[in-house]
């Protein structure tokens, strides 16, 4: 089946088009490689291209003519959405409309889409389930939430369908070592603290250390990105297989403290770095573990890495090596790019999925 993945050159996105493509499918990633890279993309072709260019989508589409699209471009970082949030809500409600367009212009009404349990706010009840309200408590939160709310009205009022994958958080690298996240500036914290081990940042910090949890620190479900690409070409079986729209949960159920990763990290690499504690950040909630039973259930998804020493390990070997920085240092990609042209490695390098 064709599918076109927005975002497709990212951390999560490049995953799960190695998956797609390990599956038989066929793909053209659409990115703009502000946040992703040429090289990331090993299945299908490549086009560079923006969202906020509804003649570029246009056009990607009646050449490609996709039978869904799966839909990752967006920026995440929450801390950024706080201080920038008219850059969130351009970027991820009103460029995420203009594919919607595009693709109801077209007749594509197969839709994955990447959520996010931001979605959740605080909630009341641990683990939450794809049940409990929506309230988030941050400008990326809520541009997720605003495009949900568009995909439920848009599936009740044609025949559009879609499946938000909500995850919980995404860490952990590709096994096979030929992916794993490549930002210039790290944010994810198990990340960030194999950046310091290595020396390439001076020291850890811990956001807050008074959280209503058993050691004053978040607490937060680490799913494998190679699981969650799992879970995305099973949402997308189940989508085209049953067309029904689904919410679900991306998670484990099982929840680490800040604490409890830094010290695993500490275990794996061997090494002490130093970890400063310091005030907590806008936009953090205390705690988030998700109940994915339903798409357990639905979708006959079942993890294969539920464990926080193989998800530290796999970002580990990844860091160590540093594969990713040679490769963006101006070598060629060939075979990626749909019209047939060579893509350089730009070697840019951002936030993004």
């Amino acid at each position: 089946m064709r599918i076109l993945v927005t975002g497709g050159a990212g951390y999560i996105g490049s995953h799960a088009v190695k998956a797609l493509g390990k599956a038989g499918h066929e793909i053209c990633v659409f990115d703009n490689l502000s946040t992703g890279h040429a090289w990331a993309v090993l299945s299908g072709k490549l086009v560079r291209g923006d969202l906020d260019d509804r003649s570029a989508i246009d056009r990607v589409i009646r050449d490609f003519k996709p039978a869904a699209v799966m839909h990752f471009a967006a920026y995440i970082q929450v801390e950024e959405s706080v201080r920038e949030p008219l850059k969130y809500y351009r970027n991820n409600v009103a460029n995420t409309l203009n594919l919607l367009e595009v693709m109801q212009t077209n007749g594509i009404t197969n839709f994955i889409y990447s959520s996010t349990a931001a979605v959740y706010g605080i909630p009341e009840n641990i683990p939450v389930s794809e049940a409990a309200p929506m309230m988030p408590i941050n400008p990326y939160g809520m541009t997720k939430v605003m495009i949900e709310h568009v995909l439920a009205d848009l599936s009740a009022a044609t025949d559009f369908r879609y499946v938000a994958l909500r995850y919980f958080n995404v860490a952990g690298a590709d096994s096979s070592g030929q992916l794993g996240q490549a930002y210039k500036e790290a944010t994810h914290l198990i990340t960030r603290a194999l950046k310091t081990a290595l020396g390439e940042y001076p020291k850890l910090y811990v956001y807050g250390t008074d959280y209503p949890t058993p050691d004053g620190t978040c607490i937060r479900d680490y799913i494998h990105v190679d699981d969650l690409a799992d879970a995305h070409v099973r949402a997308m079986d189940y989508l085209i297989d049953i067309k029904q729209s689904a919410v679900m949960n991306c998670g484990y159920g099982s929840g680490y403290s800040v604490k409890d990763v830094v010290d695993m990290a500490k275990r794996v690499t061997g090494i002490d770095f130093p970890v400063v504690e310091t005030e907590r950040r806008e936009g953090d909630p205390p705690a988030l573990i998700a109940d994915s039973s339903k798409l357990k259930q639905t979708t006959g998804w079942t993890p294969k890495h539920n464990d926080l020493e193989y998800i530290i390990k796999t970002a580990w070997e990844w860091e160590r090596l540093g594969k990713w920085k040679k490769w963006g240092k101006g070598r060629k990609i060939r075979n990626n790019n749909a019209f047939g042209k060579e893509i350089q490695r730009s070697g840019r390098m951002a936030k993004g999925k």
